[in-house]
């Protein structure tokens, strides 16, 4: 049987849209371009260190433009020949070495505190020095500066290669990050659509905390792509297809905002709504709108045209004629029911339109709309005051460097009391394994162990298999393509091949079978010290945080109300300020995500909260959802006393909120609420939003009860 050509042609098209396709590529032209010169040249001994040059540069590659690119290869290659002839020089002299291995392990983990640019390079440049010390292990030249030599040119082979794809392809990035972000909201979206299943015995409160996982996986697509963003567009007005893809970050913005709204509690709605088809309606709208968002993703991965979707317009007729008949029914269902229905059509309505839109025309973006907030250190001076309020122990970085430096310090005495021949192995499993948190830690702990068992089952067999010499160098460079196909989403099957990699490329100098047993020896005792640090070493248990980062979220969810109130009066903005506060609310809901989920896997006796934590988290995504559903409608209120009654209220809630997050930061009982005032009169903006509000405030009281369990647990 074989396939057509059209069947061809889509499978490569899919296969070229992939995230990881690009990577991979460069990956298989830079180990196969050392392979190929290394083989020409007669010496493959050399060939060692280059690869893992290679790998290192390939580990701290980031998204930028070719610009900011060149920099940061240049910044990453001096980091590299610092980091790399001080560990030949320090190698033969131990103490000396033990010196200066946990300082500056120390230094390069709290160089990260200044932006996620400086965290990648030092994480490299540390990967880097242990890499020196394997080369320098099993080179031919001890003492010299061979090995670092061909690590850094392995690097700068890497670099060039890089550097001219982001020439090649400056969009590509762009694309693929908004894609990740439209394939997270269509995640979010079906969660969002089972929340409307009218159906009895539906626990809407576990669904709302998966909500909450959801919304995280949202917020770190959208961060991610505003960064790649900021570097294309630096301090330019945005032009071209820059343009394009920065309107469609805030039309996903948009979106986001909408589809994250609640404008009335799920289950009253569906034991109003029980025996009509409403919800059924507004949840098949949800899933086919959650359809719109992969096709759209798929169309940013393939540059594809959009396609229209007509049964996505055919359900949100249905819905608004579902609404209409119960507007028309002799006896309607209450008045702020209906006025919850309306609002949710408006949102479904306008998210349909920002979906079904194609991609705006070329052009800059209105000035104040264009603006994005950089998180980069504006000079040196700011980087370093990052830096330097993080020395504390209180600090979480903090904590994890000195960690780390420990660990690395304990590793290399073992090292040196085991076998110092292949000993270095035990420094590289410690440093990926020792994580910033314990959960993250166990996590690794388990697949690096999985993964290595793997990688030497698998290495034993092709050198069983494979006769030595030239036949097992395609399998050595596959392994180490697929060991960057599979690090970010596989990490036990990455593992796996770049062990096999490791096995294969010592065979190509001397004997693969000697370097399996150090190496399955050297990881168990890499992880025993990882694990031993975590639970020993300033352990950052995620309870002992767990009041500051409640109350964070809910300070957060008060500034994000003041900034949406605001706009009540003065009309829909969304400008940068808006942008910040409503961003700042949404990390903070995913930081306490984060949080659980990392409390989860910590052994029970550090943990706090339990059940009642888990519903606090789903209560304040549900807080952060109203809160969203005042940011989709908003509109200027006329003067008068529509506009005064929602200013009052909105302000004692602001107020609430903020009275209730210092309550939790501080364990003191919250207080009393006051009576919210009554409003008589007849404008629908001014119900709509005192109905909003009115549910906030109840929210605010579930959430201080769940604190209090929270506390008491």
């Amino acid at each position: 049987m074989t396939l057509a050509p059209s069947s061809i042609a889509d499978t490569w098209r899919r296969i070229r849209g992939s995230d990881r396709f690009a990577e991979c590529l460069r990956v298989l032209l830079g180990l196969g371009g050392v392979v190929l010169y290394c083989l020409a040249d007669g010496h493959f001994a050399d060939a060692i260190p280059a690869l893992l040059g290679v790998i290192a540069c390939a580990l701290a590659e980031t998204e930028d433009h070719w610009r900011s690119r060149l920099a940061t290869l240049l910044v990453t290659l001096a980091c590299y020949a610092v980091a790399a002839s001080s560990v030949q020089l320090l190698l033969p002299h131990p103490v000396l070495f033990a010196l200066g291995l946990p300082l500056a392990t120390f230094a390069l983990v709290m160089l990260g505190a200044a932006s996620h640019r400086y965290a990648t390079i030092a994480g490299s440049a540390l990967l880097l020095s242990v890499y020196t010390m394997i080369a320098a292990d099993a080179g031919a030249h001890p003492g010299s500066l061979r090995e670092p030599a061909l690590l850094l040119a392995g690097a700068a082979w890497y670099g060039l290669l890089s550097l001219l794809w982001s020439a090649l392809s400056p969009q590509q990035a762009v694309r693929h990050a908004l894609a990740r972000t439209f394939d997270a909201l269509a995640g979010y979206l079906e969660g969002k659509a089972a929340l409307f299943a009218p159906l009895p015995g539906v626990d809407r409160e576990a669904l709302q905390q998966e909500l909450a996982m959801r919304n995280e996986k949202v917020v770190q697509a959208l961060n991610e792509t505003r960064l790649i963003l900021i570097d294309r567009i630096g301090p330019r007005r945005p032009s071209g297809p820059t343009a394009k893809r920065l309107r469609l970050y805030f039309a996903a913005q948009d979106i986001h905002e909408r589809v994250s709204s609640s404008h009335y509690p799920y289950d009253a709605l569906a034991e109003a709504f029980f025996h009509s088809d409403v919800l059924f309606r507004c949840e098949h709208l949800l899933r086919r709108h959650a359809g719109l968002c992969r096709q759209r993703a798929r169309t940013l991965r393939l540059r594809t045209p959009l396609q229209v979707d007509d049964g996505a317009r055919a359900a949100l007729d249905d819905v608004r004629d579902a609404i209409e008949a119960l507007h028309a029914q002799a006896t309607p269902p209450d008045a702020h029911l209906l006025r919850s229905l309306d609002a949710l059509l408006r949102n479904m309505d306008a998210i349909q339109s920002l979906l079904e839109r194609e991609q705006p025309a070329s052009g800059p973006v209105p000035g104040e709309e264009s603006a994005l907030q950089d998180p980069g250190p504006g000079n040196l001076a700011e980087a370093w005051e990052r830096i330097r309020i993080q020395f504390t122990p209180r600090s979480f970085r903090f904590r994890h460097a000195l960690r780390l430096a420990l660990a690395l310090l304990a590793g290399y005495a073992v090292l040196r009391v085991v076998h110092p021949q292949n000993g270095y192995w035990i420094l590289l499993t410690t440093l990926l394994v020792c994580q910033p948190s314990y959960g993250a830690t166990r996590r690794r702990l388990l697949q690096r162990t999985t993964g290595t068992l793997a990688g030497l089952v698998a290495g034993w067999a092709a050198l069983r298999l494979l006769p030595f010499g030239p036949a097992q160098v395609p399998l050595l460079i596959v392994a180490g393509v697929l060991f960057f196909a599979a690090r970010q989403r596989r990490y036990t099957l990455a593992t796996a091949a770049i062990t096999l990699f490791v096995v294969l490329c010592f065979n190509q100098v001397g004997n693969g079978y000697e370097v399996m047993w150090p190496r399955m020896v050297d990881t168990l005792i890499g992880v025993a010290i990882a694990a031993l640090a975590i639970h020993l070493v300033l352990p950052d248990w995620q309870g002992r945080r767990l009041d500051q980062v409640m109350a964070d979220t809910l300070r957060c969810d008060a500034r994000y109300l003041a900034s949406i109130l605001a706009q009540y009066a003065d009309g829909r903005r969304d400008d940068l300020p808006y942008r910040i506060a409503r961003r700042d609310a949404h990390n903070a809901d995913a930081n306490l995500s984060g949080v659980l989920s990392n409390m989860l896997r910590e052994p029970g006796r550090h943990r706090r909260g339990g059940e009642s934590l888990l519903r606090f988290l789903g209560a304040a995504h549900v807080l952060l959802s109203q809160l969203s559903a005042l940011g989709a409608n908003r509109q200027a209120l006329a003067a008068g006393h529509a506009r005064e009654a929602v200013q009052s209220c909105g302000a004692q809630t602001v107020e609430a909120l903020e009275q209730l997050a210092e309550s939790v930061e501080t364990n003191e009982p919250a207080p009393l609420l006051l009576t919210m005032p009554a409003y008589a009169g007849g404008d629908e903006t001014a119900r709509l939003v005192l109905g909003q509000l009115a549910l906030i405030l109840a929210q605010r009281e579930r959430l201080a009860e769940l604190a209090l369990e929270v506390r008491d647990s």
